[in-house]
C-alpha cells in the first residue's frame, strides 16, 4: 500500500516539474529499498529500478550523487539505474558505483571504460576485481595515473596482450617498471623483458624488494646480466613447471615438430623455449635469448637446425611477434630468408652459440655467415 502511495505521488512530483519534489520521492523511493533490499525479489526491484530510473535523470548531480554513494554498496541495487549512474558525466556521481557497485558486469565496465574520462577509468581501475578484458582498455586508453592504478590492483587480471603493453610503457619510467615487475602473475617471458629494457636502478629495487624472497626474480635478474644458472632459473615456478611436463613429454615420446608447433600455437612460451632447447641440443639460454630478441635470425637457425617446417616456423615468429613486435612484411622477410637459409650454415652458426653459451660473461656476438647460407 505504502509503494502505491509513492507511485501516485511519484507521477504528480513528475508532473509538477518541481524538482524539490522529485529529490524528496526519489529519497522516500531510496529508503523503502534499502530498507527491504535483502528480502526483494528481481521482479520487485525492477519497479524500483523503473520508478527510480525516471526520477535520476531529472535531478541535479548533488543528488544524483547522493543517491549513488547509498546505492554502491548493495549487491543487489535497481541494475538500470547504477548503470545510468556508472555512465554519468559527473564523475563525482559515477565514482561510488565504478569502485564498489557487483552489479556492474564486463559489458557495462567496457562501454564506461571505452568512452569516459580519464577520471572515470582511474575509478574502475580500484576495483576490488578486474577481468583482463577492462584491464587490456584500462591499460590501453588510461593515462599513466590509472594505468599505475590497476598494476598496483592486486585482484586485476591481465592478458598476455596486457602485459605485453604493460612493459612497453615502462620504458623509461622506472616507479611503473618496479610496480609491473613486482606483480607476481607477470609471466616470465614479460618479466624477462621488462628487466631487458629496465634501468639498474629498477633492477635494484626488485631485487630489494622481492616479495618471493630469494626465488624467481634473483633467478631472472641473473639471467639478464649473464649469470646463467641452472637453479636459479629452476626457482621460476612456471620455468620448473613448463620443464617438467616437456621432459616428460620427451620421455613418452621424443619431442617433434608436432609438439613445438602446438606449443607455439597456444603461446606457451616456456614450454615452446624447452622443447626447441631440446630437439636442437642448445642451452635454453640461448633458445630464451633468440625468442626475445627483436632480430629473428637465431630463431631461424634453431629452426633449420631442428628441421621444423615454415609452418612451424611461423609459429614461433608469431610468439616472438607478440612481445617484441613484427608486421606482415617482417614476417614474410624471414620466411624467405628461413627458406633460402641452408641446414649446414644454420648448424655452424648454432655451434658458435653453443660454445659462448658456456661463457656468459662474454659478448655473445655471432661469426660473421650470411642467413642466407
Amino acid at each position: 500500500m505504502r509503494s502505491l502511495v509513492l507511485i501516485d505521488e511519484l507521477e504528480a512530483a513528475l508532473a509538477s516539474g518541481s524538482v524539490g519534489r522529485r529529490i524528496d520521492i526519489l529519497t522516500r523511493v531510496t529508503d523503502l529499498f534499502i530498507n527491504g533490499a535483502q528480502h526483494y525479489s528481481e521482479d520487485q526491484i525492477g519497479v524500483f529500478d523503473d520508478v527510480m530510473a525516471r526520477l535520476v535523470t531529472l535531478i541535479e548531480a548533488k543528488a544524483r550523487a547522493k543517491l549513488a554513494h547509498r546505492l554502491a554498496p548493495i549487491a543487489n541495487a535497481p541494475s538500470n539505474v547504477i548503470y545510468l549512474l556508472a555512465f554519468d558525466d559527473d564523475i563525482e556521481v559515477a565514482r561510488p558505483v565504478l569502485t564498489q557497485s557487483e552489479r556492474l558486469g564486463e559489458r557495462e565496465l567496457l562501454a564506461t571504460a571505452a568512452q569516459k574520462s580519464q577520471q572515470h577509468l582511474f575509478a574502475i581501475s580500484q576495483r576490488k576485481s578486474l577481468s583482463e578484458a577492462v584491464t587490456d582498455v584500462l591499460v590501453e586508453r588510461g593515462d599513466r595515473d590509472v594505468v599505475c592504478s590497476v598494476v598496483k590492483n592486486s585482484g586485476a587480471r591481465f592478458s598476455d596482450a596486457g602485459f605485453d603493453a604493460l612493459v612497453r610503457r615502462s620504458t623509461d619510467d622506472d616507479a611503473l617498471a618496479t610496480d609491473v615487475g613486482m606483480r607476481r602473475d607477470i609471466p616470465r617471458q614479460h618479466f624477462l623483458l621488462l628487466l631487458d629494457k629496465a634501468s639498474s636502478t629498477v633492477r635494484a629495487r626488485l631485487t630489494a624488494e622481492n616479495l618471493h624472497g630469494t626465488s624467481s626474480i634473483d633467478g631472472v635478474l641473473a639471467e639478464v646480466v649473464g649469470d646463467i644458472r641452472d637453479d636459479t632459473r629452476k626457482a621460476s615456478p612456471d620455468f620448473a613447471a613448463a620443464q617438467a611436463f616437456v621432459e616428460q613429454q620427451n620421455r613418452i615420446r621424443r619431442i617433434g615438430e608436432t609438439e613445438i608447433y602446438q606449443y607455439a600455437r597456444e603461446r606457451k612460451f616456456e614450454e615452446t623455449a624447452i622443447a626447441l632447447s631440446i630437439l636442437c641440443d642448445t642451452p635454453i639460454d640461448v633458445v630464451e635469448r633468440a625468442l626475445l630478441d627483436p632480430g629473428a635470425e637465431i630463431v631461424l637457425i634453431l629452426a633449420k637446425v631442428a628441421g621444423l617446417s615454415a609452418t612451424t616456423t611461423k609459429a614461433i615468429l608469431l610468439l616472438r611477434a607478440a612481445d617484441r613486435g613484427m608486421s606482415t612484411e617482417d614476417l614474410e622477410q624471414a620466411l624467405s630468408s628461413f627458406a633460402r637459409l641452408h641446414a649446414d650454415t644454420a648448424k655452424r652458426v648454432l655451434s658458435f652459440f653453443r660454445t659462448r653459451a658456456k661463457k656468459p660473461a662474454e659478448p655473445m656476438i655471432p661469426p660473421a655467415v650470411a642467413i642466407t647460407g
